[in-house]
């Protein structure tokens, strides 16, 4: 099912090929929420990555569909410290898991001097865990240790209710949610911040989505594309 999923995601992202395409990397400002309200902590923020093939199908200038195949770093970090600074007696952890994601936007544009634009994105996304890291570097009495783990990931059938292979050392394979976000396509160059709002509690052994809002990815991108042709 996994290898089926993955070959779903290639072909979909590669039919924009037709379209405008455009090459998009940049940074990633992750975290996780905490709260049953959604909340995040700040200085929770993990800097991470994004980077992928984008095309837009040329609907018509003012409104445009958004869809391709993107690489994306998400997760949290937390720091801790026991003394008066913080080059003593620390524990720093970084949850990096990453993700191939599918977006479907829909694009306004908003025409300004020449062939630049202003516009605004907004749409779903799907997304498939396929790689990454847990670290932890901490120092007490002048001791230092350091240790690095894989992330794993449920082997779950999206096409059930149920949780397969559920674990509470194992992420769900398959995430979706929101994108929001804008900015302007200079013609040569695109600038764009993005927020992927993240509907799926992220632990395999969480069942209910909507009871409360912990435990969901929250990702802020800012990325430059560079078109093809």
């Amino acid at each position: 099912m996994k290898k089926i999923l993955v070959g779903a995601i290639l072909a979909s992202s590669f039919t924009v090929t037709k379209a405008q395409v455009y090459v998009e990397g940049g940074v990633n400002l992750a975290n996780i929420t905490k709260t049953t309200s959604g909340e995040t902590q700040h200085n929770n923020l993990l800097t991470t990555f994004n980077a992928g093939i984008l095309g837009r199908f040329g609907l018509s200038r003012p409104v445009d569909l958004e869809s391709g195949l993107v690489f994306e770093g998400r997760g949290s970090r937390a720091d801790s410290y026991f003394g008066p600074t913080e080059d003593d007696n620390y524990v720093k952890t970084k949850f990096n898991p990453m993700y191939l994601e599918v977006p479907l936007n829909l694009v306004l544009r908003f025409p300004l001097a020449g062939k630049t634009n202003f516009f605004l994105h907004a749409g779903p996304y799907i997304a498939m865990g396929v790689a990454g890291k847990s670290t932890s570097d901490s120092k007490v009495l002048g001791a230092t240790s350091s240790s690095s783990s894989s992330i794993k990931f449920s082997n779950d059938n999206p096409f059930t209710s149920q949780q397969d292979d559920a674990a509470y050392d194992k992420l769900k394979r398959f995430d979706y949610g929101l994108n929001f976000g804008g900015g302007f396509d200079l013609g040569v160059i695109m600038l764009r911040a993005n927020y992927g709002y993240g509907l799926a509690k992220i632990n395999s052994t969480q069942t209910n989505n909507t009871s409360n809002d912990k435990n969901k990815f929250r990702t802020v991108s800012i990325s430059v594309g560079i078109p093809f042709r």
